[in-house]
């Protein structure tokens, strides 16, 4: 039989993530949160449909590169100029909250500064996907809580660069000289970029009439611009997520968003189902089920917390409590891209396997509970514009 040996493992996989996703989106569960569940059933530790842990960090690395480049083209700083007060201020406080909440844990059990300030900047961030998905479906991105939680998401997601720059320096330098000053050239050129982007610079892709014409042309080249961005700043012993973030700054920038958007909107799907998946199938459940009573509780620790801190900082900067604990509410989950920065901890040795896997059970509960723990805050604050 002239039969791939990848290709039976992969029919296998897209059917059993369909029929999932089918299953849970009928239980009106968001796609993320159905990749997940996915990924845990049919990855090593579930029906072991794909065992290639490589492969699995590969499709991983992807969605990311995907993930962020999306993000960057979504950035606007004009938009967040105009309503900067919760989003910019709102979200820098809670992220030093969330980092001196940690800070207390750790002295208390003799954590390292770096298992602090990572476990700090991984409560910190919220699911976007999860709550873009719950505002969507009860229309919701047009009310005082709808926006505030965007901004507060949309700044969030900015953060996560600087957050993986700042623990990847906290895993000490490679120590050749060389490599220290790509990366201080990289560092340098990607602030300058990033302050004339901010500043209102625009810039044209060549050829950029030619290109919008040409349907099939158009994939390659943003994919380019993606890739290309990624592997600039990989290159430089920088984050490849933070080229993948600039990139998509760039085409906004260019004005080319929305043929980007046409172009790679298939890749980004499927990466994002992949990278989600990849996710699930690291997450041991023998591991997960021999724990689960600490995992809940620190799964419900970390949803109180979180949504207390994002509460009492919206209530500090003039917004009435009730509005205050549903953007808190909303906020109260652990994001996506907490798996990052969780992954990347356990690459540096910050923490150790049984941590990681800790952390990755709670992170996944907690998205799994999302919207349940934001339909419980509703009823419980009643805000007007969610009744």
């Amino acid at each position: 039989m002239h039969l791939d040996p990848l290709l039976l493992p992969a029919v296998k996989l897209l059917l059993g993530l369909t029929l999932v996703a089918i299953l849970l989106r009928s239980l009106h569960q968001p796609h993320v949160i159905a990749y997940l569940f996915a990924g845990m059933v049919l990855g090593p530790s579930g029906l072991a449909i794909v065992e290639d842990a490589a492969w699995i960090e590969r499709v991983g690395n992807l969605g990311v590169i995907l993930l962020l480049f999306f993000v960057g083209m979504e950035i606007s700083p004009q938009a967040l100029a105009a309503r900067w007060r919760v989003p910019v201020l709102g979200t820098l406080l809670q992220v030093a909250a969330s980092v001196a909440f940690a800070w207390g844990l750790g002295a208390a059990f003799g954590w390292t500064s770096a298992q602090i300030v990572l476990l700090g900047f991984v409560i910190s961030l919220s699911s976007t996907a999860v709550v873009l998905r719950y505002l969507a479906e009860r229309r919701l991105f047009n009310t005082p809580e709808g926006q505030d939680a965007l901004g507060v998401l949309l700044v969030q997601d900015i953060l996560v660069i600087p957050m993986l720059l700042i623990l990847e320096q906290m895993g000490g330098p490679s120590g050749e000289g060389g490599h220290v000053g790509l990366q201080l050239l990289g560092a340098t050129g990607a602030l300058a970029l990033l302050i004339w982007l901010v500043r209102g610079g625009r810039i044209h892709l060549p050829f950029g009439p030619w290109i919008r014409k040409d349907h099939e042309l158009q994939v390659f080249i943003a994919i380019l611009i993606c890739l290309g961005a990624a592997a600039a700043t990989g290159l430089l012993g920088l984050s490849t997520a933070l080229g993948a973030f600039l990139g998509g700054m760039l085409v906004r920038a260019a004005q080319e968003t929305q043929w980007v958007h046409q172009a790679l909107s298939p890749f980004y799907s499927v990466s994002l189902a992949l990278f989600f998946v990849a996710i699930g199938m690291l997450i041991d459940l023998d591991f997960a089920f021999a724990h689960a009573p600490a995992i809940i509780a620190l799964v419900i620790g970390a949803l109180v917390t979180n949504t207390v801190i994002n509460a009492v900082i919206v209530r500090l900067l003039g917004s009435d409590w009730r509005h205050a604990w549903y953007v808190g509410g909303l906020l109260g989950q652990i994001g996506e891209f907490s798996f990052l920065l969780v992954s990347l901890g356990h690459h540096t040795g910050f923490i150790d396997e049984f941590t990681y896997q800790i952390s990755l059970a709670v992170i996944t509960l907690s998205l799994l509970l999302s919207p349940a723990w934001i339909a419980l805050t509703s009823r419980l604050v009643k805000p007007s514009s969610a009744s």
